[in-house]
């Protein structure tokens, strides 16, 4: 079996890699994450969904020749030839509890800067957007929260998978993250208006409109359900 192994691996085009300080040479092409599986590391925290968007494999990672501290998703980002990489599975940023009853943001003057007071501290140094592995424009929110514009905060963390990159290289030490989800809570509850659609579907929903389709998927063989996803009908809006 090493012996098959050893010649997969001399067909393939192989880079080199450190790990916590510790080389190894792994297959041109596989992700981060696939990688450390490679050279013998079992995921017991750090790794969940595998597709992008659960936010569970943060990575600081930096680059031969390149002084640049690069962040990233483990299972969306390719090994690189002279990559260093170490995994962060935890961000210790803490989240404020609160009661989604009682931040009504008509009572407040500004229920974000309340609950996360050190979004008065943000320098706009851009640096939590620079980190974010979706793009998101970081700081854009955070200064939306700062002015109290609970949509415009809402609407821009949108994407936001609460991997916490963003708070780690923060220097004002801001839980974007946790506030973020906040403003969206808020702002679905009390601002967002009422979905017409929406209350429509919930009510042949409860009349039991689906109940036989649904019964239908849930007895279906697996093969069968993957056939029927791959070829269902998708609506693209405008």
């Amino acid at each position: 079996m090493n012996e098959d192994k050893n010649e997969e691996d001399e067909e393939q085009e192989m880079v080199e890699i450190f790990v916590m300080g510790k080389r190894y040479e792994v297959p041109e092409g596989l992700t981060i994450m696939t990688a450390l599986e490679y050279a013998g590391y079992k995921f017991t925290r750090g790794c969940g969904c595998r597709g992008g968007f659960c936010g569970a494999c943060s990575t600081v990672y930096r680059t031969e020749e390149d002084y640049k501290l690069k962040m990233d998703l483990a299972c969306q980002t390719a090994v690189e030839d002279g990559m260093f990489l170490v995994q962060l599975p935890f961000m210790p940023a803490v989240r404020e509890e609160y009661e989604i009853e009682k931040v009504d943001p008509e009572e407040h003057d500004n229920v974000l800067l309340d609950h996360y007071p050190e979004v008065a501290r943000c320098v706009s140094c851009n640096t939590c957007t620079k980190s974010c592995p979706q793009d998101i424009e970081v700081m854009d929110y955070v200064q939306a929260a700062l002015r109290g514009d609970i949509e415009r905060t809402a609407e821009l963390s949108f994407d936001c998978i609460q991997c916490g990159l963003c708070s780690i290289r923060c220097p004002a030490d801001i839980k974007q993250y946790h506030m973020a989800q906040m403003a969206r809570r808020i702002y679905s509850k009390y601002e967002q208006p009422d979905s017409d659609e929406l209350a429509k579907r919930v009510k042949e929903i409860e009349e039991g409109k689906y109940d036989e389709e649904m019964e239908e998927l849930a007895n279906m063989a697996e093969e069968e359900l993957k056939k029927r996803y791959d070829e269902r009908d998708i609506v693209e809006e405008g």
